[in-house]
């Protein structure tokens, strides 16, 4: 089990500053990663992941960076691309590309939202797409919702491979997930009430592992004080990853902190 800290850019996290502080601390105290949601708005305003990533990614030098997730069929499939490269190249290879459809609430106020079929789709043309361009490669496609004339994004990988950690809870999430390199599972809502526990997270793995998947990462989220046994069961179930959730109903900025500078919960 590795252990990362997961971070909700809403109220005192919309400010990246604010953000960096928990970042430094977390790989101060042994944690592995940092994640930050990917939203649109919310009550109060909201930060935005890739600028507060790269703040982090000059920051730190070892905690690996990635979305927790990023919402695929809002982005042009290119420019996502080309930020993820951007910020890759700023951290030297530490960035993971947490992927999934997003969520109605998130798009449909702005105008992005979309059947989740549809979204489906966008999301199994695009990923292959931003994989060949964070490669390098000069691209020509001609899809459903994507083209491209021989393009080229980026210049070069700078790691082999940015890993691509599909969230969601359905089949068709875990279907997915099977093709790429990890997924991310939601365990907890925002009363730190426990919704998909060890035995479910189980039974999933179990599901992924039915759907031909090689060994990929399984990543869940909680809220934890030092010591707890609570990851260790979940690692039992079959997860990789274990990140402590930090948002502002959990607890003050200087609670936060101290939970984080605490370490993980080993």
């Amino acid at each position: 089990m590795r252990y990362g800290i997961e971070v909700v850019p809403f109220g005192e996290y919309t400010d990246p500053r604010r953000v960096v502080e928990l970042a430094h601390a977390a790989e101060d105290a042994g944690w592995d990663a940092i994640s930050v949601w990917d939203h649109a708005h919310f009550w109060g305003g909201v930060g935005d992941p890739w600028v507060t990533l790269a703040a982090v990614a000059v920051r730190t030098a070892r905690l690996r960076l990635l979305t927790g997730v990023t919402p695929v069929p809002r982005y042009r499939p290119h420019l996502l691309a080309r930020t993820l490269h951007a910020l890759d190249a700023l951290s030297e290879g530490r960035v993971t590309l947490g992927a999934g459809l997003g969520v109605d609430e998130d798009l449909d106020p702005v105008g992005d939202g979309a059947a989740a079929r549809v979204r489906a789709s966008m999301t199994d043309e695009a990923l292959p797409l931003i994989t060949r361009w964070l490669a390098g490669e000069t691209v020509t496609h001609a899809g459903a919702h994507y083209r491209a004339e021989a393009v080229q994004v980026c210049p070069g990988p700078v790691q082999d491979h940015v890993p691509v950690w599909v969230g969601g809870s359905s089949g068709a999430a875990l279907r997915r997930a099977a093709r790429w390199d990890g997924w991310f599972a939601g365990c907890i809502d925002e009363a730190r009430r426990v919704l998909v526990g060890p035995e479910r997270i189980a039974e999933r793995v179990d599901e992924l592992r039915g759907y031909g998947a090689s060994p990929v990462d399984v990543a869940v989220n909680g809220t934890t004080e030092p010591g707890d046994r609570l990851p260790a069961q979940y690692e039992e179930a079959g997860a990789t990853w274990w990140f402590e959730s930090l948002f502002g109903l959990r607890g003050s900025p200087t609670e936060l902190l101290e939970r984080v500078s605490a370490g993980p919960p080993t």
